[in-house]
Formats: structure tokens, sequence, C-alpha cells
């Protein structure tokens, strides 16, 4: 037997004003309907609300597609479009359609259990895959849209559901643009839209209708109307208010037994507080006393504020500060005129230097020049040299051959030239063999020498490698070294020598020598507020974490100086020169503001308004964004337009990232403000140990490449000697056969032929004799030319020699002359800050007087509010404050015998309050009581007369509707006892009685399903209809019926949605713009089959 399972319900609020306030509210025609409606009111009723419901505005809501992707057995189902009236999903089993249903259900926040195929969500990923995603579109058009300043004409629903069974939402305008990913934001739309997923006269699957059918209890189909009609939703409010109210009586019970006791204290206490009346002329004298002193403290300050403005004056005639001022401010002047005219003087002798310098360029060019010629030329007349050398060997040796020619003998016997002609053709088969070895040598040369070539490029990219894995390792262990000693010390992160640097700064600002002290390492006097943004502001700061900062040049040139003893040349801090000032600069208007993300400034814990305006002036840190993920990074500065005044933004990475670039960071870890000092050692450690292990493998790969290329030297040296080895047998066997040959022929020919070689020999001697005589004399006019050049470029030299040495005297004068102006600056200071701190000291005196002048003021205005007339008071403020206590002492030792008078009355009236607050909540509580008790009786009416209604629209629909089938039936509804019957007559001519159900055939149950479907989709608010597998139990006759009713009913809510799932043909369709046929692609033969195994599990009377 098949299941149908039925699940419906409307979602609940928290509250029982809030439940009514999203949702779109059911008209209650109360004018209409009486406590009894008969059938033609109850159909005019139905009629002039369908009517008044065709609307053009009735289209939001509807689904205009839907798209799956890895869910249940589907890698990609869609994207389907729906039509906005009637839509006919086709397909044979296991194509998925019921897919398409489930995904409607659970894509738009239904749970996994209303759909009846799983209990949790993770059972609809399709297996193999780890996620499913779920795309609805909805339309949003009209005056009942939602937001569309913001979603636009449709609203895209995607969910994502996980492997472990949880799901996330996007909901995404028109246009593709994420407007929110919150769940509360889906069932505000749903709300807005009436839409109920877990409601079956919404969603009605095969279980569903089955089950309704099935039951045998009428009390389960009563609730199955009520969750239908969302009666059952306002009953349960009711019964909430009843719950409410009766909560409420009880607190009037309690209230009225505590009001009995509040009063009975609040009478006690009366009691008590008419019995006092004492102690009056004590009050009395002491509220006298209470004026004079407010005069006479007016009095005292008067008289102070004389004081003080005769103190001001004095101080304002003082002039010794500013005379000092302007007679230092001369010496100043007379000063630096002095240091300019030195300094004039100099540049003058400097100028000098400076015009021979190109000239002395000049001629070393033109000396290397010279020297260069000399050195070809002579190159050239050693080669004449050498050829001469060879040209006079030859001669010997022609003579030589000319001599044993004439010398030799006659023609040898006839035996002795066979042998010889044998011994040629031996050697001549030997030279063959050793010019085939010579060839096979050569290769192997060749290729020992490739290998040879290749295993030397090998060793010196490993050495490269070798060498950046040690100067990492040193870097690595350094690092290492100074994040150790900074556990004591945590300067020594910006450097080893930082500490003493330090404390050579303190030195010299304690002897005066700086105007004010320098601030720095800049990354010692910031903090970072989030841990996990330090390496972002790291890889913004870089450098000026390690910077100092002054305020003058003077300060600067000093640093500089104390620097060169601790810093080498070119690894020193940087010198910021910025004006100190003593509070942060004003960046309102142009600092970036975002409500999530914090600036580089915003995120920093400064220690000193100098630093802050040292970072805001070199960097711009108002202006950059700290944004820890990088994909909303991009989003915020790439995606949209960047917030205003961000320049640029960095991420948790240290990754930079602007408007149109992104850069890479190339820092892994934080290395000057990190907070945990042992994970950052133990990181080092670790990455230590890693270079080590690279720098082992190197090493042992170069000694096995230096084995490798040795073992291919030994064998290429033996392949070379055996190359030589054979090149000596082939020119002995070669000057073999020459001798052999020559031997042979006529000594006379050879004779006229050396003789003309010798005579050739002799004139190209001649020749050469010639060009090296040309070339000497070449050579000594250039070495005489090289020889001025030197001597020039030396007097030149000289000269610039000569220069410095006269400008070396005025460099020192120049420096005393800087030294005078400094001191008389310093002086100049000194006697300005002077200046200042009497101005500041006559300021504050001024200030004080304003002061003391708004204190009087204030005095005079208390005295005033305490008695308005001033009184002329002798007594001073001490003898009256003497007399006040001892009233206030006699007045207390009375109140000690009777009570405080003050308590009792506080106490009285504290009764008092308590007992007017509680009986006014007691009576708030009955009147609020009585309002609900008569809203609540018309609520109950108005629930009462829309139950009747409703059930006696779908009872009259449902009637209507087996009418056009020829059959005959009838809905009971019995509101006292909570149950709903139904009765169909197959056939009006047969006579037999109404059966239940259960008794019809399929085809009928399913045509009486659809039947009552229609009457509650007619009583019924939602945008759409979906109903899975309506016909598939009907015979042809009972389907045609059924799908003419469901086209009529479709034809006439044009303004809503209809979507029917079915596994039959609907070829006999009319031919409507309002009707669209999807048919769903078929399954593949595996799937297919399983889909059928499944659908044997139904019941056989189907």
């Amino acid at each position: 037997m098949q299941l149908f399972h039925v699940l419906m319900g409307k979602r609940k609020e928290e509250s029982v004003s809030n439940r009514g306030s999203q949702k779109k509210q059911r008209k209650e025609y109360t004018d209409i309907l009486g406590d009894e409606p008969n059938e033609e009111e109850t159909l005019q009723f139905s009629a002039n609300s369908s009517a008044s419901s065709q609307s053009p505005d009735g289209e939001v809501g509807i689904i205009e597609s839907i798209q799956l992707k890895n869910f249940m057995c589907h890698s990609n189902l869609g994207p389907f479009q729906f039509g906005s009236n009637l839509n006919f999903v086709i397909g044979t089993n296991g194509s998925g359609k019921s897919s398409v249903l489930t995904a409607l259900i659970v894509g738009l926040g239904g749970k996994a259990t209303a759909t009846n195929r799983g209990s949790s969500l993770k059972m609809f990923i399709q297996k193999g895959e780890t996620s499913a995603d779920i795309s609805i579109t909805l339309r949003n058009q009209g005056r009942d849209a939602f937001k569309p300043e913001s979603y636009g004409a449709s609203i895209t629903v995607n969910q994502h559901i996980n492997q472990d069974g949880s799901r996330t939402y996007k909901l995404k305008s028109k246009c593709g643009a994420i407007i929110s990913s919150k769940k509360e934001e889906l069932i505000g739309i749903l709300d807005h839209f009436n839409i109920q997923v877990d409601n079956p006269v919404s969603v009605l699957t095969q279980e569903m209708s089955k089950q309704f059918l099935q039951t045998k209890n009428e009390g389960d189909k009563y609730k199955f109307f009520m969750k239908a009609t969302q009666l059952e939703q306002m009953k349960e409010d009711y019964s909430f208010i009843g719950k409410t109210k009766k909560n409420t009586r009880v607190q009037i019970e309690q209230g009225e037994e505590r009001l009995e006791e509040l009063k009975q204290v609040y009478l006690e206490k009366k009691e008590i507080f008419k019995s006092i009346a004492f102690v009056n002329d004590m009050q009395s004298r002491l509220k006298d006393l209470k004026h004079q002193m407010a005069w006479a403290v007016v009095s005292e300050m008067e008289k102070e504020i004389e004081l003080l403005k005769e103190g001001v004056k004095a101080e304002e005639g003082n002039t010794e500060f500013l005379q000092k001022v302007e007679e230092w401010q001369v010496k100043v002047n007379e000063a630096e005129k002095k240091y300019k005219a030195i300094q004039d003087k100099l540049i003058t002798v400097s100028e000098e230097a400076q015009a021979l310098h190109p000239q002395c360029i000049s001629l070393k060019a033109e000396v290397q020049a010279k020297r260069k010629a000399v050195n070809e030329t002579e190159i050239v007349y050693n080669r004449s040299k050498t050829e001469l050398k060879r040209l006079g060997k030859d001669n010997e040796q022609l003579c030589k051959r000319i001599e044993e020619l004439k010398s030799c003998a006659n023609q040898a016997s006839e035996p002795e030239k066979l042998e010889r002609q044998r011994r040629i053709a031996y050697l001549r088969e030997q030279l063959k063999a050793f010019h085939d070895e010579e060839i096979m040598i050569d290769q192997q040369v060749d290729q020992f020498q490739q290998a040879i070539s290749k295993c030397r490029e090998e060793q010196s990219r490993l050495g490269r490698e070798k060498n950046d894995v040690q100067q990492a390792l040193d870097a690595k262990q350094k690092q290492l070294r100074d994040l150790k000693d900074s556990k004591t010390n945590t300067l020594k992160r910006f450097g080893p020598h930082i500490p003493a640097f330090l404390e050579a700064i303190e030195v010299a600002h304690k002897q005066g020598r700086f105007k004010k002290k320098p601030l720095g390492p800049l990354g010692a006097l910031i903090h970072p507020k989030d841990p996990e943004l330090i390496l972002a502001i790291e890889s913004c700061l870089k450098g000026l974490l390690q910077a100092f900062c002054c305020d003058n040049h003077s300060d600067e040139k000093t640093l500089q100086f104390l620097m060169s003893k601790y810093f080498a040349r070119g690894h020193r801090p940087q010198i910021i020169v910025n004006k100190f000032q003593n509070k942060i600069y004003d960046t309102s208007q142009r600092a970036v503001r975002h409500p999530e993300f914090p600036s580089v400034l915003t995120a920093l814990e400064i220690d000193d308004p100098v630093v802050a305006n040292c970072l805001i002036d070199m960097r711009g840190i108002e202006t950059i964004l700290l944004i820890k993920n990088s994909r909303k990074a991009r989003e915020v500065m790439q995606c949209n337009q960047p917030p205003k005044n961000c320049k640029e933004a960095f991420t948790a990475e240290g990754d930079q990232v602007f408007e149109r670039r992104y850069y890479s960071s190339s820092f892994v870890r934080p290395r000057f403000l990190s907070q945990d000092v042992e994970a950052e050692i133990s990181h080092l450690e670790r990455e230590i140990e890693n270079k080590r292990a690279q720098l082992t493998a190197s090493q042992q790969r170069l000694y096995s490449i230096k084995n490798e290329i040795r073992q291919n030297e030994d064998h290429l040296c033996g392949h070379q000697r055996h190359q030589k080895q054979l090149q000596i047998k082939v020119r002995t066997a070669n000057a073999e056969i020459a001798d052999l040959e020559n031997m042979e022929e006529h000594q006379s020919a050879d004779v006229h032929i050396l003789q003309d070689e010798v005579e050739e020999n002799k004139s190209r001697m001649e020749s050469v004799k010639q060009d090296m005589q040309l070339q000497s004399r070449k050579m000594e006019e250039l070495e005489n030319n090289l020889q001025a050049a030197e001597k020039q470029l030396e007097e030149v030299k000289e000269k610039i020699h000569q220069v410095e040495e006269i400008a070396g005297p005025i460099k020192a004068e120049l420096n005393q002359a800087e030294s005078e102006v400094e001191n008389s600056k310093r002086r100049l200071q000194h006697y300005e800050d002077k200046q200042r701190e009497h101005v500041a000291c006559v300021n504050k005196h001024k200030d004080l007087l304003v002061a003391k002048r708004n204190e009087l003021e204030e005095k005079m205005a208390k005295a005033r509010q305490i008695f308005s007339e001033r009184i002329t008071v002798t007594r001073t403020v001490k003898s009256l404050d003497a007399e006040m206590n001892r009233l206030r002492e006699k007045i207390n030792s009375e109140s000690s015998h009777r009570g405080n008078r003050e308590e009792i009355i506080q106490q009285f009236r504290y009764a008092r309050e308590r007992y007017e607050d509680a009986s006014n909540k007691v009576k708030n509580l009955k009147r609020f009581i009585a309002v609900l008790d008569e809203v609540m009786t018309e609520r109950l009416k108005v629930y009462r007369q829309f139950l009747r209604s409703l059930s006696m629209q779908c009872k009259l629909h449902f009637e209507h509707l087996l009418r056009v089938r020829g059959c005959s039936g009838n809905i009971i509804f019995d509101h006292k006892n909570e149950t709903l019957s139904i009765t169909v007559q197959p056939r009006e001519e047969e006579k037999a009685s109404r059966s239940d159900l259960r008794s019809l055939s399929g085809g009928e149950r399913s045509f009486s399903t659809v039947c009552f479907i229609l009457s509650l989709w007619n009583i019924s608010e939602s945008p759409f209809r979906c109903m899975d597998e309506f016909d598939v139990y009907m015979d042809m006759v009972n389907r045609r019926i059924a799908i003419d009713m469901i086209l009529e009913r479709a034809d006439f809510q044009r303004h809503r949605q209809f979507i029917l799932f079915t596994p039959l043909t609907m070829s006999s369709l009319p031919m409507s713009p309002h009707i669209r046929i999807l048919r769903m692609p078929d399954p593949p033969r595996d799937q297919r089959t399983l889909n059928f195994q499944n659908r044997n599990n139904r019941d056989e009377d189907q």
C-alpha cells in the first residue's frame, strides 16, 4: 500500500501580536453572513471573493523557474521555466518529477520530514557528491511586491545543502546581486507572499493524499481541513489568549492580597509621620546660618580675586625673557650670515673641483683607449715574429729533404717494389680500421662531454640553491636569536643594537643634545587590538616599524651621528622629521569609516600622538581598511565602489588590495608585533629544522653530482688518451705510406718542386720581416702617445688634489660656524622656552582669574537661590561652619531619641508610593481583563462565523464538482466534536447507499481527492498550488473530467499558478497561452529500473 502522509500548518511566530502582523489577513465577512448562512449566500460570497482576487497585483509569489544540482539522483536538472497560470509536468517514472516537488518544499525552507522522502536533508544529496544546490525564482511584481527597490521584479532563493545536513541560503535580486543570506529574510518573504510549503493545499504529494483518504479517524480529516484553511492557527492563538487571561486573574488575586498588606504598612507610617513636630526653632536658626554662609563664601572669593588680579598685573610687567630672546635672535642671525659666507666659499672651491672631474674622466678613457691600441699592436708584432720562426724551420726541412733526394740511390729492384706495394695495401687497411675506431671514440667523447656539461649545470644550480638555503637559514637563526633575546627585552625584536642605541639617545637627551627627545622604534609604541590583524598591520607599515621620529632637522643630524656608531651604512633605520604635537590630527573628513571593518588607525592602540601623526603623514593609516577574509576584501574593494576615502585594504594574510589590483604578501609570519613569542620561537625552530634538512639534501645531491662528474671526466680522459694514440698511429701509417710511395718515384721532379718551395718560402720570410719593422715603428709611436696622455692625466689629478687640500680648512671652518649657529639657536630656544613658560604662566593666572570670576558668579547665583538679597556678613566662613555643625549635632541628638525626621518622612512617602502603585496595577489588570473578555467574545463569534462560512463553501464546491461527473457526495462537518466525514456515491443511477472513500476504486478515490482539493483551493489564499500524480489511478473518463475541472478552475483563477505532475501524456490538452507543458527528460536505464522497483511497493488494489 502506498502511504500518504499529511503535513500542513502555518509557521508560528513568537508572540500573538507578531503572528498576525506579517501575514496577509483573511477578510472576515461578518456583515454578509449570519449565524446560519444558507447555500445561496455562501455561493455569492465565494464568487465575490474569487472575482475580487483577480487583480493584476496577484502575480507576486508564483514560481518562475527551478533548477537542481546533485539533488537526489539527479546531477543537473533544469532550469524549468513555469508559466504564470497552468503547468503540467509530465515524464516517465524516475525522470525527476517528484524530485522537483521535493526540491520545492525543501528549497523554500520546508523540513525534510515534510517531503515523506527522507528524515534528514543530507539524504537528498546525490550519492558520491558532497553537497546539493536548489535554485527557485519567485515573481515579485506589482503593488504587493516585497522590497522591490532591493530585489526588483523577481527573487531567486539559492539553497546549498551540506554533507552534514546543514543548509545555507542566498537571496538574490533580479540582476543576481546577493541581498541577504539570513533565513529570517526568507521567512519574511514567504509570509509576505502567503506561501506555505508544508500546507497540503499548496503542495500535495501522493503520500499526503492517500493517507488522508485512507484514514479511518474522522478527527484527523477535520484537522486536515483546519490546517488547510489556517483555522487551526487561529484556534491556537485564542487558546493562548485564554491561558494568558487565566494567568492574569491569578496575578490579580495575588495583587489584592499584597495590596491589603501594603495598606496596613502605609497607615502605620502615616501615624508616625503625624506625631513628629519638633526641632523647628533649631531648623530655622540653621536655615538663617545657611543664608549667611552662602554670602560669606562670596565675600571671601571676591577678596581672593583682587589678590589674583594684582599678581597678573605684576607678571605682565616683567620683560626680562623677551629682551633675552631678542638679544640671542640677533646673535643667531649673525652666526647664520657667517655660516652662509663660508658655505658660499666652499661651494666655489667645490665647483672648481667639479669642473676638473669631467676632464679627468675623459683623460682616463683616452689613456685606456691608447693602452689598448699599444697592446693590440704588440700582439700583431708577436704574431709576425712567430710566423717568421715557423717559416725558418720549414726552410731548413725543405733544404734537408732536397739533400736526401739528391743522395738517394737509383731505382730499387722488382722484388722490393712488390714488397712495398703489399706493405702499402696492409697499411691502408689499418688506416681504415683506425678511422672507424676514431669515429666511434669521437661519439663517446661527445656523450661524456654532454653528460659533464649537464652535471656542471646541475651542480651550479644546486650550488645556488644551497647558498639561498644557507642565507635563509642564517637569517632564520639570527631572527630566532633576536626573538629569544626579546623574551627578556622586547626591544631586541627590532634589532640587537636597539636597547643600547635607545640608552645612547637617553644620555644625549639628558646632555641637552636634542631639543626634543626622538621617538622610536615606532613599532614598539603601537599595539594591535586584534591579534589576527598583526600580519596585516606589519605588511602595511613595513620599514616604518623600525623608523625613528624627530621634531626638527637639527635633532635628525644628531640622531644620524648616533646611528653611525651602532648601525652599518645601508642598514640604518629610517628617520622621519615631523613637528611634535600633543594631540592626534583631526581625520574626521578624510578617514575611511566602515560599519564592519576597522582602519589601521582604529585597529591600533598608540602610546603617543606624535607616533599616530607620523604614521598618518607617512602611510595614511586612516584611509586603509583591514579585512580579514581575502574574498570579502575583493568584494568590498573591487566588486563595488570602494568605501569613501578608502585607498587600499590589507587582509589577515598580509595581501594588499586596491580597487583594480591585488598583490600577494611575501610575509608569512609577523616579526615585530607578535604577542605570542613562544609560538613564534616554536614556528622559527621548525622552519630552521626544515632549512637544515633542505641544506643536507642539497649537500648530498652536490656530493653525488661531483662523483658523477669525476667518473665522467675519468672516462673522458681515457677516451681522449685512446684518441691521441689512434692519431699517432694514423700519422705513423700515413708517413710510412708516403715514404714507400716516394721511393717509387724519380727524385729529379721532387727536387725541382722542393727548390721552388724554398724560393717561395724565402720571399714570404722577407715580407714578414718588413711587416715586423712597420709594426715596431707603430708600436713605438703609440707608446709615446700613451706616455703623453698619462702625464696629462697625472697633471689633472694633481690639480684636483690641490683644490681638495684648499677645501679641507674651509670645511673645518664651516663645521665651526655650524656649531656656533647651533649653540646660538640652542640658547635662543632656551630663552624662547622661558618666555613661553612665562606667557603660559600669565595666561594660566588669567585663566584662573576667569575661572574664579565664573565661580564667583556661580556662588552668587547659588547664594541668591538660597537667599535672594545680599547680606553683609562680618563673620568668617569658618566660624559660621562651626556654629552650623553644633546645631546639626543638637538636631541629630534629638533625632536619636525620637528617630530621624527625614527618615520618617522618607519611609512614609515610600510606603504611600508602594501602596498607590500596587493599587493602580490591580485596577489596570482588572480593566485589562474586562476589555479582553469583551474582545474575545466578539472575536470568538467572528471565528465561529468564519468557520461555518469556510466549511459551507468547501461542502458546496465539493458537491458541485462531484455532480460534474454524475456522482453525488457530501462532506459532513461536526464542529462540536471536531470531525469530518466524506461520503461519495459513484453514479446517481445507482441506488446503493453512499460509501466511504475506502470502498471506492483507485480511480474514483483519486477523482474524489481532486474534487476535495479543488474545493479547498477555492477557499485558500496561496500564490501557487502543486499536486503530484493526480491522475495516476484514474480511468480515462475520470481523468478527462478531472482535467477539465482543473482547466476550468485555472482559467477562472488566472492570477493563481497551478503545477500538476503526471506520468501520463497530456496530448489532448487544448492550445492556450495560459497552459504550459514541461516534459522531463527520460532517466538513465539503471535509474529507471531502480524507481520501477520502488513503485512495486504500492498496494495492488491501486
